[in-house]
């Protein structure tokens, strides 16, 4: 996929790119590049790759859900900016926040965010669990969405206790979902959370099949959660 391929097939799904925009995509794979050879950011360095693995898929949660509202976003487990940098490249008017473990992706994320002059993104080197429990944080956004983090049990409390009530936890995954709903039913229900919709498309070029569950927050989640550092990927609800 080349970049005019990219905006041609957004621009199928209602998503119109701007010159400026299409510009910061390309500068975007450019930085990856450079910065995945002095650290490991991604396997994909390969342009068309990265436009159809990253970039397309990135903005995928689009398809379904509405962007175009001033709406407050939390992008946990980032890596290299996966979802959240696309999405605020053809949404500019998102409030980003990103929450990343590893200093070193943080650096990454702060360039880019730099050099692609982006405004109103927050970048914290924080684990989930302790970051939702920073004031102003636990609650406060419109949307979290988490990329390839962790199964739906442990992912279901990483993140519903940052998404405000009325808000929506975007999970995007692989082929693995509708087994991962199953095993994250009770988890989604205690901390708050009721499946809205799951939405399965094919990337292009059979790139594979990706699936993004939306989970509508309905009530607020139990103050004992998150837990510790470490504890849902060892003890997952269910």
């Amino acid at each position: 996929m080349e970049a005019t391929q990219f905006q041609a097939m957004l621009e199928e799904r209602g998503i119109s790119l701007s010159s400026q925009a299409l510009a910061q995509f390309e500068r975007y794979y450019e930085l990856l590049v450079e910065w995945n050879e002095k650290m490991n950011l991604t396997a994909i360095t390969d342009k068309p790759g990265v436009y159809v693995k990253h970039f397309f898929d990135s903005v995928s949660p689009a398809f379904y859900y509405d962007f175009s509202a001033p709406l407050s976003l939390c992008d946990v487990g980032a890596g290299a900016g996966f979802p959240s940098i696309p999405l605020k490249i053809c949404f500019p008017h998102l409030r980003v926040s990103i929450v990343d473990s590893l200093q070193k992706r943080i650096r990454f994320l702060d360039h880019l965010v730099a050099a692609l002059q982006l405004e109103g993104v927050a970048l914290y080197h924080d684990r989930a669990e302790t970051f939702a429990r920073q004031k102003g944080m636990r609650e406060s956004f419109d949307v979290v969405t988490a990329r390839a983090v962790a199964r739906m049990p442990v992912l279901a409390e990483l993140c519903l206790p940052l998404v405000k009530v009325g808000g929506t936890l975007i999970a995007m995954k692989a082929a693995s979902a509708p087994e991962e709903l199953k095993e994250g039913k009770k988890a989604i229900a205690v901390l708050g959370g009721e499946v809205a919709a799951a939405e399965t498309f094919a990337l292009p070029f059979a790139e594979g099949e990706r699936t993004i569950i939306f989970i509508h927050k309905t009530k607020k989640t139990p103050a004992q959660y998150p837990r510790k550092p470490g504890t849902p990927s060892k003890q997952p609800i269910q």
